[in-house]
């Protein structure tokens, strides 16, 4: 890496200072990763030269779908320390086919505790102010870490709850029903045993289960009087059906939304009031190692104006892994940065259904 380019990965560099040492770090042949620094020389394009901005990022191709498939240790950066090295494998969903990896060492982790920090100002329980109960997918999705550290965060235990989304989402593409509910009841029925058991102040759940928690009075009774914390993520959610979350199934409890992804990381909910946009659930990337642009379906390197519609297309930059850009399969509305959450944020995310959508089955994750 030249001497005159900054320390990579830092908070407090300048938007472009940022690309342009992370263009140093992950195509010098002492830093970066054996993809990226063979994939340079394939490009039509000099990543070192000719990207300097956020904007220069369009340049590259979406490279994703090739994290299906390509060795894991491709992608471990080489000026990792080794005596620092802590790296682990994690699989996206498979909401659209076959699982993405990506690896990780500790930049998602340091996300995490910026998380932590959003939590707090939405009055979720703090240190040592009872356990969490994750119900969600853990093994290979990183969504289970996470949740499990913000725990540890408040110096307290995480209670898991594991299922596995893949199974049920093939069983809902076959339109297997039953299979799913009565899965669904199985996830709940432990749950069950640990909230009649353990001092469960915070709950993680999709809002699948929350939906299906409401319908079992066993279950609602003891989350509506111990529970002061719930995270929802993992499928998409209604407004009407949010309000009624929030408002009257749980009254007594902060309510608080997470967006992300594997690819991505975590977009918490937006702390405080309503703000201009009218928008009761706004999502913030981690500033500024992670972005979300909302972009025209038909023409995908087109910002859409803030309040209009647009499909996810999401970049993450961090010491340990590079992805200039990538399309989900999420539609969302575009919201303007606030002076404390200085980049665009999203709101109303659904499943994206214009006539080139991947196909989408949601399931309970």
């Amino acid at each position: 890496m030249s001497k005159d380019v900054p320390v990579p990965f830092t908070a407090d560099l300048s938007p472009d200072e940022f690309v342009q040492a992370a263009m140093e770090w992950h195509f010098s042949p002492d830093t970066g990763s054996p993809f990226w620094v063979k994939r340079a020389a394939e490009l039509p394009f000099d990543p070192l030269r000719d990207i300097r901005t956020w904007a220069d990022l369009d340049l590259f191709p979406d490279v994703s779908e090739e994290w299906r498939d390509v060795p894991v240790d491709t992608l471990v950066p080489v000026g990792i320390d080794k005596n620092d090295w802590d790296f682990r494998v994690f699989d996206s969903g498979g909401t659209t086919g076959r699982p993405k990896r990506i690896v990780e060492s500790r930049s998602r982790r340091e996300g995490v505790q910026w998380v932590s920090t959003v939590l707090d100002e939405h009055k979720v329980p703090g240190v040592g102010d009872g356990h969490w109960l994750h119900i969600g997918p853990t093994g290979p999705h990183i969504v289970g870490r996470s949740i499990g550290l913000l725990a540890q965060l408040r110096q307290t235990f995480c209670h898991y709850i594991d299922f596995d989304p893949r199974w049920v989402k093939q069983r809902a593409k076959q339109q297997q029903t039953n299979d799913v509910a009565q899965y669904v009841q199985h996830v709940l029925d432990q749950a069950l045993d640990v909230l009649r058991t353990q001092p469960v102040s915070v709950l993680f759940a999709t809002p699948p289960i929350l939906e299906a928690i409401s319908d079992r009075d066993d279950i609602l009774d003891l989350v509506q009087n111990r529970v002061r914390g719930i995270i929802w993520a993992g499928t998409s959610i209604s407004p009407e059906t949010l309000h009624v979350l929030e408002t009257e199934l749980f009254p007594n409890a902060a309510v608080v939304g997470l967006y992300g992804n594997t690819m991505m990381g975590i977009a918490p909910q937006r702390p405080g009031a309503v703000g201009p946009d009218g928008q009761p659930c706004v999502f913030i990337p981690h500033y500024p190692y992670s972005r979300v642009r909302l972009v025209d379906p038909e023409e995908t390197t087109r910002d859409v104006a803030y309040g209009e519609r647009g499909q996810a297309r999401i970049s993450l930059i961090s010491r340990d892994l590079l992805l200039p850009w990538t399309l989900e399969r999420d539609s969302a509305l575009c919201i303007e940065p606030t002076s404390a959450y200085p980049q665009d944020g999203v709101a109303d995310v659904r499943p994206l259904t214009s006539g080139n959508a991947p196909s989408v089955v949601e399931g309970v994750y």
